[in-house]
């Protein structure tokens, strides 16, 4: 009767999840620049001594902190290593330099923290701002706790193959080849040898911590949900099935090339682009 219960709970609050979505108001350009400015000066000795570091050393210096969320989550540590690698660019993107955010999550509702505001799917984007990369390691962790990821700690930690296609079952990348991109980066650096096999008991341990904790966010998602009912959802105007994609409001090269896994200077080849110009409406090729 339980498990009826939780799968009800799970399949009402993932039809509202996904037909509904808390979109923050606009900000003006003049405000985004404002507290990103805000942000450099309170960062700005760690910013100072920044130094950049190749894929190798990245794994080396976190790899730590992912078997620790691993044990404490039961999230392949290869899986949150290869995300950081690909959304951090082994922790030399701006996001991951100014906002020690390495997984490029956003911004929501429930968000109390600080803010950075940058171009991705959308203009000024509002992404989250951690005091360290360790607390963005732990966020990731709980963001995965969201009930739409329940299915996830189903599996084995070491599943990595099992996660990667999860994840975008699960619909945290838009990227059609995500899963592929992750499942790449943990073969080309061996990332799954810090990923040990758990026994019957382990698992049953883990399901028990973490599965209950997901029902709870799946109630208060619900309830969340509920209240906001009248706010709708805008769809991405994107055709991955063709390989191609329409230029949206707010889009750049950098934006469209983060989403579908390329460079800018692959997708100005593709598209035979002379410079960094696009316009809204215009269809770019994304892939062959």
């Amino acid at each position: 009767m339980q498990k009826i219960v939780y799968s009800s709970i799970l399949f009402i609050a993932g039809i509202f999840l996904s037909s509904c979505s808390v979109h923050k108001d606009l900000i003006s350009n003049r405000e985004a620049r404002r507290n990103n400015q805000q942000v450099q000066k309170d960062n700005s000795e760690a910013i100072a001594n920044y130094r950049s570091m190749t894929s190798l050393e990245y794994i080396d210096h976190y790899k730590t902190v992912a078997i620790q969320e691993m044990n404490l989550y039961g999230i392949p540590a290869s899986i949150t290593l290869a995300q950081g690698l690909f959304e951090s660019g082994s922790g030399n993107s701006e996001l991951a330099r100014v906002a020690n955010n390495h997984f490029g999550i956003k911004c929501n509702s429930q968000w109390q923290g600080k803010t950075y505001y940058k171009d991705d799917d959308n203009h000024n984007d509002c992404f989250r701002v951690y005091n360290n990369a360790e607390d963005s390691y732990r966020d990731h962790s709980e963001f995965l706790k969201r009930p739409r990821y329940a299915n996830l700690f189903k599996l084995d930690k070491n599943d990595y193959v099992g996660w990667a296609n999860g994840l975008k079952a699960a619909g945290y990348a838009t990227n059609p080849n995500y899963p592929q991109l992750l499942i790449n980066v943990i073969q080309k650096y061996n990332l799954d040898q810090y990923d040990l096999p758990e026994t019957p008991v382990q698992k049953e341990q883990r399901e028990d911590r973490v599965l209950p904790q997901i029902e709870a966010n799946a109630i208060a998602a619900l309830k969340d949900t509920v209240a906001k009912m009248t706010v709708t959802d805008t769809p991405v105007d994107s055709n991955t099935q063709n390989k191609t994609y329409t230029v949206a409001q707010g889009d750049t090269l950098y934006s469209i090339s983060r989403r579908f896994g390329l460079t800018v200077d692959q997708l100005k080849s593709l598209n035979n682009l002379p410079g960094n110009n696009i316009k809204i409406g215009q269809k770019l090729v994304v892939g062959k």
